[in-house]
């Protein structure tokens, strides 16, 4: 995703735009000073229809002096994957979703609680404005936050990004923050509809999987360029991506931790197990035939689901690299909670706090470093080496490795350490890992292994 050009914006060209947006923000929302918000009381929910201004957010071109100004049209898109979550609560009416609400028994899923904390901004009524949308989807506050505190230092002459911060306004240039935030749908929380269970999964609900740097390029709407820069700081890929995968463990540990989610009746929740430790062909015959590698970096009984630890693989190599004062110690941690499965539930959840902890003195050491030139590469190198891709042996974290060396590829390309020339040569490898890993159904870890490997063993050549 290109980044945009740099276009620094003076003081006068700032002032006319910061009153035209507080006078189409004013007529938006049909408020004048000193009136009351609505009739019922205040709300804090505003509405995509807020933003979507023609000298606000709703330009049919990115072509705005300060911010592209056509963010609502990108977050819009019929089709492209930027306009996905605008999509979220439209795909409730789907032939495949009334088919898994049917079979839970939660009736219209574009009512249902269960179904409506991720596919849309699921304020509480009270909270609603009245221009606020249920069908708008996943809207500007669900990232943001609820804007009535900050829609109008976000517009008024001179208004600084701290002040927005201050009022209200969910500061996402922080790795950990935006990571948070995406989490609470991209994994799970304890919100109400925010957490997929095994049973939704049986119904036919997608396997959720999260990596934030790709993620966050799927749905940038703006161009980092030097207002952008000046105002927030300079995103780095590769910090995005490491804080993600701490923050994901974080998550992951939290929830399966606590009663209400880790379990289900008799069983543990099995959502957060590896899928096809149990989704497999079984047949009777003469040949067994094992589909269970042992991989090093997870002593389990033969037999024993394991959990899915496709964010702790990643991490692992994340810390020997970018954190290594810390990386024994996670090792340990995630060592001990993964043997821990095999001794009860209390001694699991036990094992799972202290994991959670090393998860966030990562993230917290990850988002704190300064990241050079580089960093992609060694992070790159210790994803391919021995010690890590031996643990590839399950379908969900060999999905995750490619996904990781494709973001961090991109980033050396996004820095100049790579050509766009260089980085199409190695696509071709890229491309037989993805292979390797299109289907649950015709996975095999040894041949995703030898493609992953010598996509690494080419960026390599290129430092």
């Amino acid at each position: 995703m290109g980044k945009g050009e740099s276009n620094m914006v003076s003081h006068a060209r700032y002032t006319v735009l910061a009153l035209a947006m507080a006078a189409i923000l004013t007529l938006t929302l049909g408020l004048t000073a000193g009136e009351p918000l609505n009739a019922q009381g205040s709300y804090s929910f505003t509405g995509v229809a807020s933003c979507a201004g023609s000298t606000c957010h709703g330009r049919s071109e990115g072509n705005g002096a300060i911010v592209r100004q056509d963010e609502i049209a990108t977050w819009q898109s019929p089709s492209a994957v930027s306009g996905a979550h605008s999509r979220a609560y439209a795909i409730l009416g789907s032939r495949r979703s009334r088919q898994i609400a049917g079979t839970l028994g939660l009736g219209d899923p574009q009512s249902a609680q269960s179904c409506l904390g991720c596919h849309s901004t699921f304020a509480p009524a009270s909270e609603r404005g009245p221009r606020f949308r249920l069908d708008d989807g996943v809207g500007c506050e669900s990232c943001h936050g609820a804007s009535i505190g900050w829609l109008s230092s976000h517009y008024e002459v001179r208004g600084t990004h701290p002040a927005n911060v201050r009022n209200g306004l969910v500061p996402l240039e922080q790795p950990t923050t935006r990571a948070r935030v995406c989490l609470d749908c991209h994994y799970g929380s304890t919100e109400t509809g925010q957490f997929v269970t095994h049973e939704m999964m049986a119904a036919g609900h997608p396997r959720i999987t999260f990596e934030l740097d790709l993620f966050s390029a799927f749905q940038q709407h703006h161009d980092v360029d030097d207002d952008y820069i000046q105002r927030k700081g300079r995103p780095d890929a590769v910090q995005l991506w490491a804080v993600g995968q701490a923050e994901a463990v974080a998550r992951a540990t939290d929830l399966f931790a606590r009663p209400a989610f880790g379990t289900q009746g008799v069983f543990p929740q099995l959502y957060f197990y590896d899928c096809h430790s149990c989704h497999r062909s079984i047949t009777d015959g003469d040949d067994r035939r094992l589909t269970f590698e042992t991989n090093p970096g997870r002593p389990i009984a033969f037999g024993q689901p394991p959990f899915n630890d496709e964010n702790i693989i990643m991490l692992s190599a994340v810390a020997d690299t970018l954190a290594p004062g810390r990386a024994q110690s996670f090792r340990s941690a995630s060592r001990q909670f993964h043997s821990a499965m095999d001794d009860g539930r209390a001694e699991a959840q036990t094992a799972a706090i202290a994991l959670r902890s090393e998860a966030l003195e990562l993230s917290g050491a990850l988002a704190a470093r300064p990241y050079g030139p580089d960093s992609a590469f060694a992070v790159i190198e210790r994803i391919g080496n021995g010690a890590t891709s031996a643990r590839f042996t399950d379908y969900a974290g060999s999905v995750q490795a490619v996904m990781a060396i494709d973001t961090l590829l991109n980033a050396l390309v996004s820095d100049g350490r790579v050509t766009v020339g260089a980085a199409a040569g190695i696509r071709t490898n890229i491309n037989r890992a993805y292979a390797a890993v299109r289907s649950p159904e015709t996975y095999r870890p040894s041949d995703f292994r030898s493609a992953l490997g010598q996509a690494v063993v080419a960026i390599e050549r290129l430092q």
